[in-house]
């Protein structure tokens, strides 16, 4: 019976039971027991042995007895459970704890999402991850904004070409208002990342590197912009407005696909100069 409220203890008693009764204890190659088993799966016991937690602890869990389980305790049931991403992400989220998966922070576009990219022309898109590292790009985008191919790779982020690089430091007409919306978006993934040592890093090194950022981070800020407009002075084209759209895949949460679109008819015509003398730069080769 479903009804308007979850109960979140029930619910995690239920999902961990039913987890652990369909197991096959063969697959975890248990010595054979003398006594038959009368329920399926494995044995709280046997939960309790390969998750390396006390079997009274399992117990109080599956009797919906008001446990709310560290990070760690719920990795390890994961583990012994062999639950699946979605499941275990489903866990994590029933006890209202953060994973801790560092090895899984994104550093490379996903490839599906590299060839949406590039599918998407001619709209200027281009995949982020939560530091702002730019992953893949269009040609498009690299028109609109930089030729990312001609940057080493610690340059291709946003955030860091906003403020470091020179001719990106006046592309925005309201560079305070995108400055601000960056750096609380870091505040907000720095927070939800604490063990991201290089996220860390960068903004150490914006901090000090330079005022502005420093000033803002100071600020307190904490936000997650999807959605907005931006009015750039392109040094071909000249000013032009772009609104994008930030998009969050259901299989990669961890990589943004962002997607820029004309707000206007001269806007328009902009971008289609831009695309069009890039395919010719191209094809110059």
């Amino acid at each position: 019976m479903i009804t308007s409220t979850v109960d979140v203890t029930q619910e995690l008693a239920a999902f961990l039971r039913t987890r652990r009764e369909r197991l096959d204890p063969q697959d975890f190659g248990l010595p054979a027991r003398r006594q038959a088993r009368r329920t399926p799966g494995l044995r709280r016991e046997e939960v309790a042995e390969l998750a390396g937690i006390s079997v009274d602890y399992i117990v109080r869990l599956e009797q919906a007895r008001g446990l709310r389980p560290s990070a760690d305790v719920v990795e390890a049931l994961a583990s012994a459970l062999r639950l699946g991403p979605e499941e275990r992400a489903y866990l994590f989220g029933l006890t209202q704890q953060r994973p801790r998966d560092p090895d899984k922070l994104a550093t490379t576009a996903e490839p599906s999402l590299a060839r949406l990219v590039a599918d998407l022309a001619p709209l200027p898109a281009m995949v982020m991850n939560h530091r702002y590292d730019i992953l893949a790009w269009n040609s498009e985008m690299a028109g609109l904004l930089l030729d990312f191919d001609a940057l080493p790779p610690s340059q291709r982020n946003a955030m860091w070409l906003c403020l470091m690089h020179p001719r990106t430091r006046e592309f925005y007409v309201d560079r305070e208002h995108v400055v601000r919306e960056g750096v609380a978006h870091l505040r907000t993934a720095w927070a939800a990342h604490p063990e991201d040592e290089a996220l860390t890093d960068l903004i150490a090194e914006f901090i000090t590197g330079d005022e502005e950022f420093a000033r803002l981070w100071n600020e307190g800020d904490v936000r997650l912009n999807g959605r907005g407009r931006k009015v750039i002075r392109h040094p071909e084209v000249g000013p032009l407005t772009v609104d994008f759209e930030t998009l969050t895949p259901l299989q990669d949460p961890e990589q943004l696909l962002v997607i820029y679109r004309a707000a206007d008819d001269a806007s328009q015509s902009a971008l289609d100069l831009i695309a069009k003398a890039r395919r010719g730069s191209e094809q110059r080769g």
